[in-house]
């Protein structure tokens, strides 16, 4: 069939599984009108990033960035613009005998012979996002280009903190327009496709800046006119159902959207900044979360002793690490072992992030008195085997779940702390008396999350001996030569050389020794010197052995870990 290349190298790349190629097979029958890179996007299989990207693979097309756009058409007037929409085709630059052309499908070689007919040039072809050519062909050609740019100039010059009532149906309106609207979906779908986690709206005084955090790493993207801050905004305060006239407060929300054929369920965060609301949208895709311990990145005698520990009947398990760190991943993964239909599960968590089926969540809400603590309160009560709190911020919180421990039920709960041995310090710092502590807490695990190496180019070398030697390699391997990798970037991983992440970490298991040097009041660094001797190996070491496995970087464990 037409368009061989393009499917190859779809399914090469782990982007097109047999099932949905046999489904694109089965519209396209029905579907004479549309092509194959159409259906893929309409029965959202692909991403329009995945199939330019294919094309330029297999093709040997140039791709064209939204960058390089003309702001004026570049075609002759023959040539209509329902023809240019409907093949989502736009002109780059002409000749006197020829013209460039950047498409959605650089292979229609009808629109290709139709477009030299009417225009009677040669044509050179480049690939195109569809939505981006789209968007460019609104910007050359839309009839509500001129009304759009007013709207924005009149909420530009409104520079009052507090909207009256007609100012605030003119700011819904704003947010309204097809142009911010689909602004808006293209930041939203530009995210999915990258497989960001988190996009950041930062309102500055001359700019409003766009950043996606892919794979824990920020990084900016083209962002609209600073003059639609408030319109982009409010957008996505009316999407996630917040109060678009509060604009001295704090807000929370969530969205459900379908976008490229997922289903996604989006956090949004806002807070009052000099010059605006500065938005933080989390990206939740149940479809691509992982919820194994080997997938996470445990493995040998890290996840044996994990696994023993979440086998005992009561205690608590804490894990700990800074915001973004996938501590709640790991928390959902322990319970997804841990649900069976023996065991009643009840969780506290603000906010409730995946929905576990057989798991009894509860969504705090301190604005109403529904604390961690008063929601636990009313848990033990419901004779639980598991309860599991999303954060122990406070002592009335820990000294319930300690209770809970020490009364047959088994408690994970996570803290904001560097390292394992930190988190007994912290809790001893909330007021939590040794005896509890040292008589609940069954074991500690630390984490960070570390950029995964592209496995289709990363390229291997010879580690230098000042490097092996600084750094003590010959304890993770007998090798003569110890072999590092290097990203490189690709078409699989966007360029970047990394894709995807895993957790590197270390676990403190409450032995003896350990609680004999809590109950003598000793320092962290004491606890953790003799975890050490004990064998636990620490979040830098655990790096360095997912380094010589070819897993990760040097660079990427330097820069999530304290040491350098």
């Amino acid at each position: 069939m037409a368009y061989e290349a393009l499917l190859e190298t779809l399914q090469k790349h782990n982007k097109l599984s047999v099932t949905e190629l046999k489904k694109v097979e089965r519209v396209k029958k029905t579907s004479v009108a549309e092509n194959i890179p159409q259906l893929l996007l309409k029965l959202g299989l692909c991403s329009e990033l995945d199939v330019a990207n294919a094309f330029v693979e297999s093709g040997h097309f140039e791709k064209v960035e939204s960058t390089q756009y003309p702001q004026e058409t570049q075609l002759p007037e023959s040539v209509s613009l329902r023809f240019l929409k409907s093949n989502h085709i736009i002109g780059l630059n002409q000749t006197n005998d020829d013209i460039t052309i950047a498409m959605m499908d650089p292979e229609d070689q009808f629109s290709i012979a139709a477009l030299a007919l009417a225009s009677g040039k040669a044509i050179i072809t480049k690939v195109g996002l569809l939505s981006e050519i789209d968007a460019a062909l609104d910007f050359q050609y839309g009839e509500d280009r001129s009304k759009m740019d007013k709207l924005i100039d009149d909420l530009a010059a409104n520079d009052s903190d507090d909207f009256g009532e007609d100012d605030l149906e003119h700011l819904k309106d704003l947010a309204s327009e097809a142009p911010v609207i689909k602004m808006v979906n293209l930041i939203m779908q530009r995210a999915i496709e990258t497989k960001a986690s988190d996009i950041h709206v930062e309102p500055f005084e001359q700019t409003l800046k766009i950043r996606l955090r892919i794979d824990g790493v920020l990084q900016e993207i083209d962002a609209p006119n600073v003059k639609s801050t408030a319109a982009v905004i409010s957008r996505i305060k009316i999407m996630a159902k917040l109060n678009i006239a509060e604009r001295r407060l704090p807000q929370d929300g969530r969205i459900k959207v379908q976008m490229l054929g997922k289903e996604l369920d989006l956090r949004v965060s806002t807070i009052p900044t000099m010059y605006g609301e500065s938005v933080v949208i989390r990206l939740l895709d149940k479809e691509n979360t992982v919820l194994d311990f080997a997938g996470l990145g445990f493995a040998g005698r890290h996840l044996q002793q994990f696994i023993d520990i979440l086998s005992l009947p009561h205690g608590i398990i804490l894990i700990t690490g800074p915001t973004g760190s996938g501590k709640s991943t790991t928390m959902y993964a322990a319970l997804k072992q841990l649900n069976t239909p023996e065991r009643k599960i009840i969780t506290v968590e603000d906010p409730v992030e995946y929905q576990m089926e057989g798991v009894n969540q509860i969504q705090a809400k301190p604005q109403i008195g529904l604390s961690f603590a008063s929601a636990l309160r009313s848990i033990v009560r419901q004779d639980p085997d598991v309860i599991m709190i999303g954060e122990m911020r406070d002592l009335e919180t820990a000294k319930i779940a300690v209770q809970s421990a020490l009364t047959g039920h088994l408690v994970l709960s996570t803290l904001h702390t560097n390292d394992a041995a930190g988190g007994i310090t912290r809790l001893l710092d909330m007021g939590l008396e040794e005896y509890l502590l040292t008589s609940t807490v069954n074991g500690i695990l630390a984490q960070r999350l570390v950029r995964k190496l592209c496995p289709e180019c990363k390229v291997a070398h010879i580690a230098e001996p000042e490097i092996v030697s600084s750094l003590n390699l010959r304890r993770f391997s007998s090798e003569a030569n110890i072999v590092l990798y290097k990203p490189v970037g690709c078409l699989a991983c966007a360029g970047m050389g990394y894709r995807g992440r895993l957790a590197i970490i270390e676990f403190l298991p409450m032995t003896d020794p350990i609680r004999k040097l809590i109950m003598a009041h000793e320092e962290a660094g004491a606890i953790q010197k003799l975890a050490i001797a004990e064998g636990m190996q620490t979040l830098y070491e655990n790096g360095l052995v997912k380094v010589i496995q070819g897993i990760t970087t040097l660079e990427e464990v330097m820069r999530v870990t304290a040491e350098t």
